[in-house]
């Protein structure tokens, strides 16, 4: 398994998470591809999309039939302004390359919002570090997880 990937498969073992790290054959670097390849909708997927909040990271992880509405979240947390983030910047802040972002094993805690659309389905799935490796929960756990608002 990809360095990548063992480092969220520890992760959700120390959170006691109920999924573990699959390996696909496909590719699950976009959330359709991540949906067609698992055969699920795409909003049961979850896309870790890293910002500059202010120049801080910020992680949202958003339904894949979502978009985020990034002045609207700037006003939620009280930053003045919100782009995306530099790929270096999404490195520094979770330790994986963009399409590659897991929600969870980050090299310190980020400020995590999740998308309330999550809950609507059973079962979500995440990347697990690489764009080959995603990782199935459920929206509680995912918050516990994350410690997301």
């Amino acid at each position: 398994m990809h360095p990548n990937a063992e480092r969220v498969a520890t992760a959700l073992a120390a959170g006691g998470a109920t999924g573990r790290v699959r390996e696909l054959d496909d590719s699950a670097r976009t959330a359709a591809e991540a949906a067609a390849t698992l055969g699920v909708p795409v909003g049961a997927i979850v896309k870790s999309l890293v910002f500059a909040a202010d120049d801080s990271p910020l992680l949202v992880l958003a339904s894949g039939d979502h978009q985020v509405a990034t002045e609207a979240v700037a006003g939620r947390i009280g930053v003045a302004t919100i782009t995306r983030a530099t790929p270096d910047l999404v490195r520094d802040a979770t330790g994986f390359p963009i399409g590659g972002v897991a929600p969870l094993g980050h090299p310190q805690p980020l400020q995590t919002l999740i998308d309330t659309h999550l809950a609507d389905f059973d079962v979500i799935w995440a990347s697990a570090g690489t764009p080959h490796t995603v990782f199935p929960t459920t929206y509680p756990e995912l918050i516990r997880l994350t410690g997301a608002t």
